[in-house]
């Protein structure tokens, strides 16, 4: 590709996205004067330049949309909301052609009569208002180099025929033939003007001139090739001379270098300055910090080539926010306001595409339609403000609506559908915390998939991005206000404002974005640590604060000592505010981001490494990583804690349940904890086979079977799967409807002695038999594959509770357990005085009578002692007789509980 062509193509797409802009600015305010001669005039541009290349369609299709524009501006046609979606689609059909140009160096093979037809007729005002909607911006394919329509023999006095549009010209209009002549023509001149010795470059691939004209005007050249922007008109029409242009286009990698080689020196820099501070004598002191003082010079004058407007990335928004309320049947009015605010060109591009899905989001989830609005006292146009500003040395994006706010009930029905909460933690959870569960991989609320939304991907990409470049979003929302989305990015990668800290000995760099404030606690201030429930805690102005400990985190050995202070770093995260514990900080200082070897990519807590001015290298903290281990370990545990609370004063019984259909309209239900997944799988993806249905699940076959038989499946569509799994192995039971998920006590009234039903249970005013897993676990595989160790283990089940005992002896058994179950301490020491080997008891210690009945029993026994323990428990209690102690409904805790105490037994066997 020549420079020429090259160069056009650059060009010709930043015109491109100008266009699309003043377009709708242009629809929204027809008025506009100003607007719509800065789009005519870019169009005309690209014609011009197209003719010049040798570019027939690009060349036809632009003057098509360039006649409609000109009506337009004569005022004898009044743009509408077709018309103007006419010359958007013209507009997105020369950037698929110019796509094809860029890769194969011409124009596709094919026409785009289709799209002029529609265009020509919406110029001579014939463009009916049902007209089917104008053709996709894919070229159509026809044979190359299609026939030119030769000129009628009925041609009027005075009129001309145009055999590359195949159409009587009409008057005052010039031809493309002209157009590509008058251009000839100007180069020409200018090659008569170069030495005799310089060859003349070929660059026209026009077609060959045409017959000759009826009567052709003569052509002003200098209107239809017309390149200067406006600056230079109002040159030239003052008379002035040819004005030289500021600015130089420099390739990205050229840059890039500058910024690697720049970092080095600031390093360098830093080192020479730590050498000065570490010794008395001043005589570099002084060149020293005036070398300092121009590094920083340099450093700003290179960060500033790298440096756009963050309106750079809103450009495609206004055609997408158009183009949504177009879709939707929404009004929507777009402010963006801060658009020259600059950025780090590679922030800019990283940010691109989560402002392009929060955008739609607002347009459809966020924004009511107008008569929802008008019922709701709103005016029926709905409004989204983009802002951006600088603050402290980062770039803050704000994205807000007026729309209805979201939907705190929908999230936490779908949080819970999805098992992305637990049932016991959704009513103590604040609306905040249950707004970011929007957050989470695959959520939507949306009733149905559409172009627009409704996958559940999205807001997902948009954190994973944000997180990526080190920043923060935020959201708040308000029921019928609508939604503030603040997102906090830093203003470079390369070199960033870093907290140096210590910890077990060893310092690391914590970027100060996150940080809010440092705070000294010892043991005898009035800032100083508690622990409640187990958990660390710094309460700060009435506030609690929950800690992570820097050295715990890393895994490293403390090295405070006793009484001396520490500092808490008060951390803000998202909405997450938390302190890290440190054993010592020491100064603040710019750093250069370096990546961390590969072994080391694998570690979510750190972001990068980075060298110090005494040559050390040392860790970048990732604050996005210490939040998500506060998120998933203490602020869960201070949730789980207050859950408990609330558990113990309602119900200590109650439980989570999934509650469906199968079978017929009777509710049925089994433990959530149970449940692994809930699927919706296409029904051609059971095969049958002799012992019943399969299905290819994440890498293996997963048998499913039905409560009500083989008949019940269904024949087409899509079947909802409950996943059950145990042990590495995965089971399916199919049912016709997902009912609900309820906490509440359960107690089984009625028993039953159908296979497969423990009984029956009154649920939220209902009937409901509750399933035996067992069961259907056996009913789904006739051998279930159990590791050697675990297949010789034996467990004995003391719960006097038959629906837990009836709960865990299939999870047990499918983990490859012998389970004996008793209801009470004596049949549990009957069962040891008959010779009963058991490995492990697992015991109820909630009931404190039967706890101490059986730890008696234990310590009677003569093999007690060599019979591990573990306790069983809704409500927290310990007993030192029985060591640990998981709850009831952990399945996964539980499980993890025993493997322990096997492979402890193991080692010490």
């Amino acid at each position: 590709m020549d420079d020429l062509l090259s160069e056009f193509l650059t060009e010709t797409a930043e015109s491109l996205d100008v266009i699309d802009n003043e377009l709708v600015r242009f629809e929204a305010d027809p008025g506009d004067r100003a607007t719509l001669n800065n789009i005519f005039r870019l169009v005309h541009t690209i014609k011009g330049t197209c003719g010049f290349l040798g570019l027939p369609r690009l060349e036809a299709l632009a003057h098509a949309g360039e006649t409609l524009l000109g009506r337009y501006r004569d005022g004898t046609l009044f743009p509408t909301e077709q018309t103007v979606s006419l010359v958007l689609d013209s507009i997105d059909r020369i950037k698929s052609i110019l796509s094809h140009l860029e890769g194969a160096g011409a124009e596709p093979n094919g026409h785009d009569r289709d799209l002029i037809d529609l265009l020509e007729a919406a110029a001579e005002g014939k463009l009916k208002s049902n007209s089917p909607p104008a053709p996709s911006a894919a070229p159509v394919a026809v044979p190359a180099n299609p026939a030119k329509k030769p000129a009628p023999a009925n041609l009027g006095p005075g009129e001309r025929w145009d055999e590359d549009l195949g159409r009587v010209l009409r008057p005052g209009e010039v031809s493309l033939a002209e157009l590509e002549a008058a251009f000839n023509a100007v180069d020409a001149e200018e090659i008569k003007a170069e030495p005799a010795d310089a060859p003349a470059p070929v660059v026209s691939a026009a077609p060959t001139a045409p017959p000759a004209i009826v009567e052709p005007p003569r052509v002003e050249p200098t209107r239809p090739i017309m390149l200067e922007d406006d600056a230079d008109d109002g040159a030239r029409a003052k008379g002035e001379g040819p004005q030289t242009n500021a600015t130089l286009r420099v390739p990205v990698d050229v840059l890039e270098d500058m910024m690697t080689l720049v970092s080095e020196l600031v390093l360098t820099r830093n080192q020479l300055l730590q050498m000065v501070r570490s010794s008395n004598d001043s005589q570099f002191k002084a060149p020293l910090q005036r070398l300092s003082a121009i590094t920083g010079e340099l450093q700003d004058g290179v960060m500033k080539t790298r440096m756009q407007p963050i309106g750079n990335a809103w450009k495609k928004i206004p055609r997408i926010v158009r183009d949504a309320a177009r879709d939707l049947g929404k009004k929507i009015d777009l402010v963006m306001e801060g658009e020259a605010t600059e950025l780090d060109r590679q922030v800019l591009e990283l940010i691109k595409d989560p402002l392009t899905h929060m955008i739609r989001n607002s347009c459809d989830h966020g924004l009511e339609r107008p008569d929802v609005r008008v019922g709701a006292g709103k005016p029926e146009t709905g409004t989204i403000r983009l802002v951006a500003y600088h603050e402290g040395g980062h770039i803050i994006v704000q994205l807000s609506d007026d729309g209805a706010g979201l939907n705190t009930k929908r999230i936490r029905e779908k949080g819970l559908e999805k098992g992305l909460i637990a049932a016991a933690d959704a009513d103590t959870m604040s609306d905040a915390e249950i707004h970011r569960l929007i957050f989470a991989p695959g959520f939507s609320t949306a009733a149905q998939v559409t172009n627009m939304s409704g996958r559940g991907v999205g807001m997902d990409v948009v954190k994973t991005n944000i997180d990526a470049i080190g920043g923060v979003i935020e959201l708040d929302s308000r029921a019928g206000q609508g939604t503030v989305f603040t997102i906090k990015i830093p203003l470079t990668l390369a070199i960033v404002s870093a907290l140096i800290l210590g910890a077990s000995g060893m310092r690391f760099a914590l970027p100060q974005l996150a940080v809010v404030e440092l705070v000294r606690v010892s043991g005898q201030g009035a800032n100083k640590i508690e622990h409640i429930h187990n958990t660390r805690v710094l309460r700060l102005r009435d506030k609690l604060l929950p800690l992570v400990d820097l050295s715990v985190m890393l895994g490293l050995t403390s090295a405070a000592r006793p009484g001396r202070a520490q500092f808490v770093v008060v951390m803000q995260v998202g909405a997450n505010r938390f302190g890290m514990v440190v054993d010592e900080v020491f100064d603040t200082e710019e750093i250069v981001v370096k990546p961390v070897a590969s072994v080391l990519r694998g570690l979510s807590m750190y972001q990068g490494a980075t060298i110090l001015g005494d040559g050390s290298v040392i860790m970048i903290v990732d604050p996005n990583g210490v939040s998500r281990t506060m998120s998933s370990a203490t602020m869960a545990a201070m949730r789980a804690n207050v859950a408990e609370t609330v558990q113990q004063q309602t119900a200590s019984d109650a439980i989570s349940l999934l509650v469906f259909k199968a079978g017929g309209e009777e509710p049925r239900a089994v433990p959530l904890s149970l449940v692994t997944r809930l699927e919706e799988l296409d029904v051609a993806t059971l095969e049958p086979t002799r012992r019943g249905r399969v299905v290819q699940y994440r890498g293996q076959l997963m048998p499913v079977i039905h409560p009500a038989g083989e008949y019940a499946f269904r024949s087409e569509g899509r079947q909802p799967i409950l996943v059950f799994t145990y042990d590495g192995r995965t089971i399916g039971l199919a049912v016709d409807a997902i009912v609900d998920i309820i906490h509440e006590p359960l107690k089984v009234q009625l028993a039953d002695s159908t296979p497969g039903v423990m009984g029956t249970a009154v649920l939220r005013g209902k009937a409901t038999e509750v399933i035996e897993l067992g069961y259907h676990l056996e009913m789904a595989t006739d051998s279930w594959s159990f590791g050697a160790a675990a297949a010789q283990r034996s467990v004995l089940l003391v719960e006097a509770n038959p629906f837990f005992r009836n709960m865990m002896t299939p999870l047990l058994q499918a983990a490859g357990y012998r389970v004996t179950g008793v209801d009470n301490a004596k049949a549990a020491s009957a069962q040891m005085e008959a010779g009963g080997q058991f490995d492990v008891v697992l015991a109820d210690i909630d009931d404190a009578a039967m706890r101490a009945e059986l730890a008696e029993t234990l310590r009677n026994s003569p093999a007690g002692d060599s019979i591990a323990r573990l306790g069983l428990t809704k409500t927290d209690a310990r007993d030192p007789a029985f060591g640990d102690a998981v709850r009831k409904t952990d399945r996964a805790g539980l499980l993890a509980a025993l493997d322990y105490l096997v492979k402890t037994q193991e080692k010490a066997a």
